[in-house]
């Protein structure tokens, strides 16, 4: 609309302002590199979760902590809180029994793990619980399911949200997966300090095996649902939409995953079907990474049917294949899921049903869910991930 403007003045004795501002920009991100290369983070990073059973927790562990390795801003001293367990190198152990060290932290703020972890700028807990400490701590909260719910939480899990109230109080800063998760940890833990960082997407090889697993020969069109049967996965009510739907072309429903605390619900709710319902549902149990992508690569829809959720794994990993979604509205599944999802009200199995039916016969609203979820899972990155989480390392450090 404007020309540029012009002055009487030398060239370069007054520069205009776009370039000052570009190159200002770049001295500032040429600084911050140099002094991260000087004055790396020391973080005590917990890697508990990568020891025995790999959860959802434990991948999230995993590549947050191949991200890290190597990046310019941080070194990473990796820590497990175990009496037995026997690391190798560079993982140091806490020699502490996990049960008793939970039940000393739920009371009091002994004993400190700073001799353990050796020098470090920041301690993060990765998975709720970080211990008594005089650096700087986080504590990494993905879902606030068992805060809401404490009667519905095993002994050992509630010990741990209470250690996890204590270090709060005790200041604590709180590491949400999701926005969703950040609004839940105010209002149950009565945390101010609460930083969102999001996580990045689980990798799905593109060329799944050729060959289906041995339980799945001969298996037609199939929903598809992943996650360890807990109670706030919902998967009875999936099983109720499923059965609403009738015999749809013979599409069967597909329930991979570990056994949890709803595995009796989820085997009460099968047994119940009509027999011819219940010939259609394969329940594999906990599955593979191979296993899972021939799932993913096969499936017609991915179900995700929770009462809440502190990120939702199995959301990018459909999306990464091109693998629409229905899910129910339910904590951060829309932030995560963006448009790439159906959704539905949590506890609904109606609509689920309703929803189920138009994702697999209607090809605009597939293709309208596809295009949309390519996009939305390319806002995602452990490198992202990573650096974001660089950045609350060296802000929690100088807040002390």
């Amino acid at each position: 609309m404007y020309g540029p403007l012009r002055s009487a003045e030398p060239p370069g004795l007054f520069p205009r302002p776009r370039s000052a501002a570009r190159r200002a920009v770049t001295m500032v991100r040429s600084l911050e590199d140099s002094l991260a290369h000087m004055d790396p983070v020391r973080i005590a990073l917990d890697v508990g979760p990568l020891y025995g059973h790999r959860t959802g927790i434990g991948a999230a562990v995993a590549e947050l902590a191949a991200a890290l390795d190597g990046h310019a801003g941080v070194e990473v001293a990796p820590y497990v809180l175990s009496f037995r367990s026997r690391p190798a190198p560079p993982v140091r152990r806490l020699p502490l029994p996990a049960a008793i060290a939970h039940r000393l932290w739920s009371v009091g703020d002994r004993p400190r793990v700073d001799r353990w972890v050796g020098p470090a700028d920041v301690v993060h807990g990765t998975n709720y619980v970080v211990p008594p400490t005089r650096h700087p701590a986080i504590a990494s909260v993905y879902d606030c399911w068992f805060l809401r719910h404490p009667g519905r939480a095993s002994p050992d899990v509630r010990r741990a949200g209470e250690v996890l109230r204590r270090r709060v109080r005790a200041g604590a800063t709180v590491h949400a997966s999701s926005e969703a998760t950040a609004a839940a940890a105010r209002a149950l833990l009565g945390a101010t300090r609460v930083e969102v960082v999001h996580l990045g997407p689980l990798p799905v090889p593109d060329t799944p095996p050729a060959e289906p697993p041995a339980w799945a020969a001969g298996i037609g069109p199939f929903v598809l649902a992943l996650g360890t049967v807990e109670r706030r996965k919902n998967l009875p009510a999936l099983v109720a939409a499923f059965n609403a739907m009738g015999s749809h072309d013979g599409t069967g429903l597909v329930v991979a995953g570990a056994p949890g605390d709803d595995s009796a619900t989820l085997d009460a709710a099968v047994a119940a079907l009509p027999a011819a319902a219940r010939g259609r549902v394969v329940r594999p149990g906990p599955v593979d990474d191979a296993t899972k992508s021939w799932l993913l690569h096969h499936a017609r829809v991915l179900a995700y049917p929770s009462l809440d959720e502190g990120f939702g794994f199995p959301i990018l990993e459909a999306q990464t294949v091109r693998l629409p979604i229905v899910a129910t509205s339910a904590g951060s599944i829309p932030e995560v899921a963006g448009g790439g999802a159906e959704l539905v009200p949590p506890g609904d199995h109606d609509a689920l049903a309703g929803a189920l039916l138009r994702v697999l016969t209607d090809d605009e609203r597939r293709r309208q869910l596809v295009a949309a979820g390519v996009a939305n899972v390319a806002r995602f990155s452990w490198t992202a991930t990573a650096d974001a989480m660089v950045e609350l390392y060296r802000r929690v450090r100088e807040d002390g």
